[in-house]
């Protein structure tokens, strides 16, 4: 095994491509996603993520769940590293969606009661999915300078609240149906068949627009990224983009197109390598559906 300044494990929400863990070093702790009666399948492991997304696509009446990485599956994870006496940093979805962190610090306490000079971080990242993605690369980036675990906690610490995802959904229906919006929200849709536009901050999510077409909604999504880079005065060095996608890659790299054609005028003079797609996962996508699409942003640790 390499021996690191530190080893970097996130759970899957980080969505991030095989290529990248692989060429990276990273360990993935899989969340569990099921349909119907099925039985508990590991993402990425046991279903891939394109074949959870043709399953809702082909029966629309399809409701997938997910459930959380198991604390067995953090001290799996964990313990080679700490038998090495490598230092871990495990990065997590946002607490106020899942208990994947809850999970991992059980681990952590388990693991010190076996290893006690074990130097384990646990991170609520108090963001998910693609967002989180760019969150862990910041974390490679600082493990790769040398950085020592606890100066890198800190200052992730330090951008973690600057991270936003603006995006919509193709319908309400999967955030009906998981308790992703309130009571209001649903009254409006059921009323008048309107797509939202929502903005995750802060761990959470929060209405921020309605539309009846997917080309107003999008419009809206570029409206907030653009208020957005202007409040934080954002530029290429200082902040990180990507776009995140559930079923459709070519609309996202339209959309792509879109974003980086309206932040020009802002000061963000970007190409198409510099705002990565990636492809929503499946511990995400039971709550959007097979169609989310939206922008994420982050400032450079």
């Amino acid at each position: 095994m390499k021996k690191e300044n530190f080893h970097i494990i996130s759970d899957s929400s980080c969505d991030l491509p095989d290529e990248y863990l692989e060429s990276n070093n990273l360990t993935l702790v899989p969340f569990y996603v099921s349909f119907g009666e099925e039985q508990d399948m590991k993402e990425r492991v046991d279903i891939g993520v394109r074949e959870f997304y043709q399953k809702m696509v082909d029966d629309p009446n399809t409701f997938p769940k997910s459930s959380t990485p198991s604390i067995a599956d953090f001290y799996d994870a964990m313990e080679p590293y700490v038998k090495e006496d490598i230092p871990v940093l495990c990065i997590c979805i946002t607490m106020k969606f899942s208990a994947s962190y809850q999970s991992a610090l059980n681990a952590r306490e388990m693991l010190l009661e076996d290893y006690p000079d074990a130097r384990i971080a646990v991170m609520d990242s108090r963001i998910n999915t693609v967002l989180q993605g760019l969150f862990v690369i910041e974390a490679v980036k600082l493990r790769d300078q040398g950085i020592e675990l606890e100066e890198a906690e800190s200052r992730l610490s330090d951008i973690r609240d600057t991270g936003r995802i603006f995006f919509t959904v193709g319908t309400f229906a999967y955030l009906q149906i998981n308790g992703r919006i309130g009571k209001v929200a649903k009254s409006m849709t059921s009323i008048l068949g309107i797509r939202p536009v929502i903005t995750l901050r802060d761990g959470e999510i929060f209405p921020s627009g309605i539309a009846r077409s997917r080309k107003q909604t999008l419009k809206k999504v570029i409206s907030l990224i653009e208020k957005y880079v202007d409040e934080v005065r954002a530029t290429v060095r200082t902040y990180a983009i990507n776009i995140g996608y559930g079923y459709d890659r070519s609309e996202a790299e339209a959309f792509r197109d879109e974003v980086i054609l309206a932040l020009a005028p802002h000061g963000m003079s970007l190409g198409p390598e510099d705002i990565k797609l990636y492809q929503i996962g499946a511990a995400i996508g039971v709550h959007t559906g097979p169609n989310p699409l939206g922008v994420t942003i982050i400032k450079r640790a």
